[in-house]
């Protein structure tokens, strides 16, 4: 098989696909992998690396489209990448499609089968490939909105750790799983007062027993958000409904009696967010203000620690990276039901029921597609 890797063209994402130690396997299998020239400078993976890993260097972007059964991204194609997209061809990446209409046209006219990292899951039902990118973004959510609180950048102006005599910021977390668990961690590693809120049981259960009690936990009621909110510094936004938009928990009126200068960063961004307020900002110009709060919405976090996050990510993705290149894209689809479960469109069609309902529109079982 032709495997593609492409440079990232995504605002700010210094993040590759595939890193030389694997590109070096494939290639041992018999594989062809093509990367565009400088994909893996901004996370520290040189051409010549690429070059010992039995890789070809492509001069450009185009060439890569044009020769690659598979294509390994990071994140979702831009408008800039629609027409290159052919509909022989597999796409694997985030795409996060339930609040992006106009991507899902776009790769629905295609034809090509777009697999999404966001939805493949592990034989618990976990999500094995969001999961790397959520513990980083969890984790750097807390240590960008403490650097917001400062002053100079409209901040509250308070430390979140506080001082002797002098007490600590107040931080909510609006989710227990993966991401708010990371933050919970960073968070009371701080010394900071946290609260998180969820409606999954074993969620707050799991916070309970590895925090010991140090961080506060709360069902995810309206009422209980209300009574922590408006006192808060920091408000995270960790909420995620697989394949689905993110309800909106906190709205344009209940953000008017929040603290002014408090800091929300809103790391469910990717699937639409979970304030009302939010909207999709870029590392260059990664936060705004609304009624005196700073809302931090960058939809691609990880990439700010780009190093780390690429191997991270590749450490998850490649195993299926290397099935779906033996096996054959469908086959690998048809005996794999976790790959499956990352099948979003097919030829044409929407074949996760989550991103259909999102969109008011219709999805096709993928078995359609593989038998």
């Amino acid at each position: 098989m032709i495997i593609g890797v492409l440079k990232e063209v995504k605002v700010g994402e210094n993040r590759v696909g595939l890193i030389p130690a694997f590109v070096s396997t494939l290639v041992k299998q018999d594989h062809e992998v093509i990367v565009e020239s400088t994909a893996g400078d901004g996370s520290g993976f040189s051409d010549e690396d690429y070059l010992k890993a039995g890789a070809v260097i492509a001069e450009n972007a185009n060439e890569v489209w044009e020769k690659a059964d598979l294509i390994i991204k990071v994140k979702e194609p831009i408008q800039s990448e629609y027409d290159k997209i052919r509909k022989d061809q597999t796409l694997f990446t985030y795409f996060h499609f339930a609040p992006n209409v106009e991507l899902t046209d776009a790769m629905i006219n295609s034809g090509a089968i777009c697999i999404a990292y966001e939805t493949v899951t592990d034989n618990n039902g976990k999500l094995p490939l969001l999961a790397p990118m959520s513990a980083i973004a969890g984790r750097m959510s807390v240590l960008v909105a403490s650097n917001l609180l400062q002053k100079k950048f409209g901040g509250f102006g308070v430390l979140p750790c506080g001082v002797p005599g002098v007490l600590p910021s107040k931080i909510l977390i609006l989710g227990g799983g993966n991401v708010g668990l990371n933050a919970a961690y960073i968070a009371h590693g701080l010394g900071a007062d946290v609260v998180v809120f969820d409606n999954y049981q074993p969620a707050l259960d799991r916070l309970m027993n590895i925090f010991k009690g140090q961080v506060k936990t709360a069902y995810s009621t309206m009422s209980n958000i209300l009574d922590h909110l408006y006192d808060a510094d920091i408000v995270i936004g960790a909420a995620l409904v697989v394949g689905a938009s993110t309800p909106k928990l906190v709205t344009r009126d209940m953000l008017n009696n929040m603290k002014k200068g408090s800091v929300i960063v809103d790391v469910s961004i990717d699937q639409g967010g979970c304030f009302e307020t939010s909207r999709p900002t870029t590392h260059d110009e990664p936060f705004y203000e609304v009624s005196g709060v700073l809302h931090y919405c960058v939809t691609n976090m990880p990439g700010a620690y780009a190093r780390t996050s690429t191997i991270s990510l590749n450490n998850a993705t490649y195993p299926f990276i290397e099935k779906l290149a033996n096996l054959g894209i469908k086959k690998a689809l048809s005996i794999d039901q976790n790959l499956r479960n990352g099948l979003n469109i097919c030829e044409g069609s929407i074949t996760n029921q989550a991103v259909a309902t999102s969109q008011g529109r219709l999805a096709t079982k993928p078995e359609v597609f593989l038998n």
